[in-house]
């Protein structure tokens, strides 16, 4: 769900102090990213939401949840919305978010 390796590679690069500030600064737009992504309409900026997700989330070690991002990604471009399962995107990001708070 986590890859533990990126999150100490992203820790050693930004150092400590601003490790904290990465992850605060992730947290918060990605939170609020999610809530725009739930109440979005069916393409209407999902694509753009989730290559803003899968970034992000790539950046700091949450590989499950970027990749479903990526999946969902490539869907929208092939024009399959029905792919999409927005209730399991949002649950695997609420597990990885938890899963990675509680490790820090």
């Amino acid at each position: 769900m986590i890859d533990w390796s990126r999150v100490e590679e992203l820790r050693e690069e930004v150092g400590l102090d601003d490790f904290a500030e990465v992850v605060d600064l992730f947290l918060e737009e990605v939170d609020e990213t999610i809530k725009e992504f739930e109440a979005q309409p069916a393409g209407t900026r999902l694509e753009e939401i989730l290559h803003f997700l899968k970034g992000s989330s790539l950046n700091l070690g949450f590989a499950r949840f970027s990749q479903m991002c990526l999946e969902g990604e490539e869907a929208l471009k092939r024009g399959d919305t029905s792919a999409i399962n927005a209730a399991e995107i949002v649950a695997t990001y609420s597990q990885s978010r938890t899963a990675f708070l509680a490790r820090l």
